[in-house]
């Protein structure tokens, strides 16, 4: 029974961390949390249009909107009888700025690389000249 009761507060303290611990790239790495926030980025949108727009529970939906919530990508407003999902998408430069630190190495390795092969063909070229 003792080690049940470790167990368990072990757990919920891991789970708690986990949950503190959620950042954007958590939140984009599921499809069904991508077309949420593709749903909700032209205009706030309410919880239950969004519920319907997919084949799961209301439950796998409210969980992916606590998600979406916990990184900071919406957030969630009582109008009168509807909670709308309004679109946070300031947190997505985060994105942006770590995918952007490859593009400029590969923009590089590539430029590097017609650099290359048109030095290559020039050389061919100059080859070919030069045993007429």
């Amino acid at each position: 029974m003792r080690k049940q009761i470790l167990a368990y507060i072990f757990a919920s303290k891991y789970l708690r961390n986990m949950e503190a611990r959620r950042d954007v790239f958590q939140a984009i790495a599921d499809p069904t949390r991508r077309a949420i926030i593709g749903m909700i980025a032209k205009e706030p949108v309410n919880v239950n249009s969004i519920a319907e727009q997919f084949d799961v529970s209301r439950q796998a939906i409210s969980l992916h909107l606590k998600i979406l919530s916990e990184c900071g990508l919406l957030k969630i407003r009582q109008q009168g009888r509807e909670r709308l999902c309004e679109a946070k998408l300031e947190k997505l430069n985060e994105v942006h700025e770590w995918i952007e630190q490859y593009h400029k190495l590969w923009k590089g390795r590539l430029s590097a690389l017609k650099q290359f092969v048109e030095q290559e063909e020039i050389q061919a070229q100059q080859h070919i000249n030069s045993n007429k």
